[in-house]
């Protein structure tokens, strides 16, 4: 098998491929040319989005030249893929805007669009002006409905209903890289494995009209060792946007994997070395060790070194190792309420560690929310629970202006008195 392939069925990006003896064969003889697409439907990519863009990184490494496609056109109408419903429809400003803003979080991931490793083009350039009657007479013709209703991801959406303009959305990605391979001779397409049925449809679409050879790779859908899907926070998806998911809060969820997830994702979610990472998982070794280097290093990726510097220090402060607390997530209060008495339930819900004053209310009652320490209150730890909905929380609790929270096991805040 070719290195470039090797590379990613060992670090777990191989799930099925159309020919694997034939696309080794090709990538032996030269580089290739191969895309990744996604669809502008958000402002900003979430950690599962760049699962494909980690392999695509591998590759261009190996020498192949990869394109991001941004999917300007085809995200006007929706993938029904893995959808068990319709795509809510975005304004075409709305899509243009998320484009440019998508586009720009690849270009700093992949290391710049320098058009010989790597290059960006947006579907918007051939889908949005196609005359609908060619484009059925010309490549319509070449799709049969029940080969179609045959994928998995039509079937599913058979069950609670497909419109037709979702039905659509695999013509439409066909000719996408029909359209690629004319443009930039590109011969492979991969992506998450609920995509497969697009990709084969898109090569049969070329063999059909063009009498080329071309291919497709997936990978496998990752999800958490308990089966949850991978990237999942209690805010929602972990955004690539630091104004979405802090720097700080999404190196904390690495540094919060369970044990078992610790290898996958360090081989899918870094470029450690292969000995390196079977180093830091070697008998005996402390799993928070691997857990914390996994969280520097995709931080880092993501986010840059220095940011990544800054969370693994706020970390290390909230989590009793040394470390910055300047790093860790702050609030700013008005010393005022906590010289009157400040509402437990009140305060947690300013210090942003509850989405709601009942969330906020449930956590303390649970026995979630936790204060730092009253002065001279003879505790062994620094952090003290507080149970009781109706506590105040008062200025015996300040050191040196500012006292830490903690809302259930892991996240801190640091308040800072104004």
């Amino acid at each position: 098998m070719n290195a470039a392939l090797e590379t990613l069925k060992e670090r777990g990006f191989f799930q099925q491929c159309t020919d694997v003896e034939g696309l080794s064969k090709v990538m032996d003889e030269g580089p290739i040319t191969f895309y990744v697409g996604t669809d502008p439907t958000g402002p900003s990519l979430h950690i599962g989005h760049m699962v494909p863009f980690f392999a695509f990184k591998h590759m261009i490494a190996a020498g192949h030249r990869g394109i991001a496609l941004i999917g300007g056109g085809t995200a006007r109408i929706g993938d029904p893929s893995g959808k068990t419903e319709m795509r809510k429809m975005l304004s075409y400003e709305q899509l243009d805007a998320n484009a440019e803003s998508i586009s720009a979080q690849l270009n700093r991931f992949l290391g710049g669009f320098d058009d010989k490793h790597a290059l960006t083009d947006n579907n918007k350039h051939w889908l949005a002006d196609l005359n609908y009657i060619d484009f059925l007479r010309d490549i319509g013709r070449h799709f049969s409905v029940n080969r179609m209703l045959s994928f998995e991801a039509y079937r599913m959406r058979m069950e609670t209903g497909l419109s037709f303009i979702e039905f659509n959305y695999q013509l439409l990605q066909s000719y996408d890289f029909l359209e690629l391979y004319r443009r930039h001779g590109c011969r492979l397409q991969i992506g998450g494995d609920d995509q497969w049925g697009n990709i084969v449809a898109g090569i049969e679409l070329i063999r059909r009209v063009e009498g080329a050879e071309c291919f497709g790779l997936t990978f496998p859908l990752v999800t958490t060792a308990d089966g949850k899907k991978m990237g999942k926070t209690e805010k929602g998806a972990l955004f690539l946007d630091p104004a979405i998911t802090s720097p700080y809060d999404f190196f904390q969820y690495w540094r919060n994997v369970q044990d078992a997830d610790i290898e996958r994702f360090l081989l899918m979610f870094t470029f450690l070395p292969m000995a390196e990472i079977r180093s830091l998982l070697a008998p005996g070794k402390n799993p928070n060790e691997a857990k914390e280097r996994l969280a520097y290093e995709v931080t880092a990726l993501i986010h840059g070194k220095e940011e990544a510097d800054k969370a693994l220090a706020g970390a290390r402060a909230a989590f009793g190792g040394g470390g910055d607390k300047s790093a860790m997530p702050t609030a700013e209060l008005p010393r005022a309420k906590f010289e009157a008495g400040y509402p437990v339930v009140d305060l947690f819900f300013d210090a942003g560690l509850a989405p709601t004053k009942s969330e906020a209310r449930r956590l303390v009652q649970q026995g979630g929310a936790f204060v730092s320490a009253a002065k001279g209150a003879g505790l062994n730890t620094e952090l003290e629970a507080i149970t009781d909905v109706g506590a105040l929380i008062n200025m015996d609790r300040v050191r040196d202006g500012e006292l830490i929270l903690r809302a259930g096991k892991k996240r801190y805040c640091r308040v800072m008195l104004v």
